[in-house]
């Protein structure tokens, strides 16, 4: 009954799509145990890249969009997930909060974690406020780990609490 309310037909396909590749991509890992934060970020990049993807066209395009967001949220999650540990999330997420809820669209702002030598920024694009009056950004990251860059876009909405949640 909870979940029937809370998801309508399509959330429901874009979750179990979610779960369904985060599993067999989970299956491609060797040892999972020895490193939860790659599998932690594959699930999760999965389940945002589905998401995302079914806010794209419709009927079949719609699943091929899913497909392709789960698959590619599950690579970027993975990448991620594999090499940042819980003081660069905390850097990543800090400036992150900061960017979006102080920073002008354009400016960018940068972390690094000097223990670990990993770094990143974030540029907000775009700033807009939805129908609801919620506030959005869009945003442009990049993350170096261990030199090898690596960049995304997404977008964020600002909650209740003031925080500001990925949304896609």
């Amino acid at each position: 009954m909870f979940a029937r309310s809370c998801f309508s037909k399509p959330h429901w396909i874009v979750l179990a799509f979610a779960l369904t590749s985060t599993s067999m991509l989970g299956g491609c890992v060797t040892d999972m145990e020895k490193n939860p934060k790659q599998t932690m970020g594959t699930i999760l990049g999965a389940g945002l890249g589905a998401l995302t993807g079914s806010q794209i066209g419709s009927g079949k395009g719609q699943m091929v969009a899913i497909a392709t967001g789960a698959l590619a949220g599950a690579w970027f999650g993975g990448e991620i997930g594999e090499s940042l540990d819980k003081a660069d999330q905390a850097y990543m997420k800090r400036n992150t909060q900061q960017s979006l809820e102080y920073g002008k669209s354009g400016a960018t702002s940068s972390w690094s974690n000097p223990d670990s030598g990993n770094s990143g920024s974030v540029t907000p694009t775009k700033t807009f406020q939805k129908t609801d009056g919620q506030y959005c950004r869009e945003f442009e990251q990049t993350v170096y780990v261990r030199g090898k860059e690596k960049s995304a876009t997404g977008r964020a909405c600002r909650e209740p609490d003031g925080t500001w949640k990925i949304v896609s």
